[in-house]
């Protein structure tokens, strides 16, 4: 069952290509997918073989599978189920291995969550495992992550800033200083293909060209394709509608992660850039797998000996 909504459905190019078993074969079997991502996706896609049979594949009939069988799950599982399915498919288009016909409408729903709180690490590690993201949004959120930095910050970085090979970027911080953000091998990765040999300009385009009567700014605009560059609001959007999240969460699980780590404060303050010690902490709190992880040490009885001879000595 389907719905019309203001949101943009899901449009699938047709394509000449095989039955739905041999497609799903095919998805499952590409070998950039991690072996947990791998199996949640069979899971899902078994579901939708085994619902569809021999029929022709349609938006419509992959859209009434979902609803059928898991309009009733948790927020969290619907979204998993639909982001299964919005993933084969554009996988479908890209290849052209089977032809879809029509329109998949199915919409995210909202999941709680607390926004003063870290992202599990756990959380992290699946977003960064998703193929049904754009690369736009996976290499900032990545990149937000690795360097523990404000949203303005990375959204304002030109081509120019980066330098790849030594993992790092220049950027004007909080109250006008010119900074340095450090990253890792992950937004490492992803940075070329985002930039894709362009050589001026803002890293994060906007999907649009602007029109003539919302001109940004020169320095905002893409000289190669004519694109401005992302704002905040729409980055913010975007995250939302996948995650729930807001982009600060990103800094904010970084220096919790970090400091469960034992990373020392005044490591993390040149990490986080921040100037008080005292705002600093607010972000440096283990998060609640860390103290459970922590608890059994109190309990064992090496651990209690060595406390007991220590308050006798």
């Amino acid at each position: 069952m389907t719905s019309t909504s203001s949101r943009p459905a899901l449009r699938l190019a047709a394509a000449a290509g095989v039955d739905l078993a041999a497609a799903i074969d095919a998805f499952l079997s590409q070998p950039d997918l991690a072996p947990t991502t791998r199996a949640k996706y069979r899971q899902t896609l078994a579901v939708v073989e085994d619902e569809l049979g021999d029929a022709p594949v349609t938006g419509t009939g992959l859209a009434g599978v979902v609803e059928q069988r898991w309009h009733h799950a948790s927020p969290a599982t619907w979204n998993r189920h639909v982001a299964t399915v919005r993933s084969f498919a554009h996988y479908c288009t890209r290849t052209r291995i089977l032809e879809i016909d029509g329109d998949i409408d199915l919409q995210r729903r909202a999941e709680k969550h607390d926004h003063t709180r870290s992202i599990p690490l756990a959380s992290l590690e699946r977003l960064w495992e998703r193929r049904d993201i754009d690369l736009r949004e996976r290499t900032l959120w990545r990149l937000l992550y690795e360097t523990a930095a404000r949203a303005d910050e990375v959204l304002r970085l030109d081509v120019e800033d980066l330098d790849i090979p030594a993992k790092r970027a220049r950027t004007r911080s909080k109250g006008g200083d010119v900074d340095r953000l450090f990253f890792g091998s992950g937004s490492a990765r992803l940075l070329p293909r985002l930039i894709a040999g362009r050589r001026a300009g803002p890293v994060f385009l906007s999907s649009l060209r602007p029109s003539p009567a919302h001109a940004p700014a020169a320095g905002d605009i893409c000289p190669l394709t004519g694109r401005a560059r992302l704002s905040y609001r729409r980055a913010a959007e975007l995250l939302v509608a996948q995650t729930g999240w807001t982009l600060h969460q990103f800094r904010h699980s970084a220096l919790t992660h970090l400091a469960e780590d034992n990373v020392q404060l005044p490591l993390l303050m040149a990490k986080s850039r921040h100037r008080s010690l005292r705002t600093l902490q607010r972000y440096a709190r283990p998060g609640p797998d860390a103290v459970a992880a922590l608890t059994p040490r109190t309990t064992q009885p090496a651990a209690a000996d060595e406390r007991h001879r220590r308050c006798l000595a």
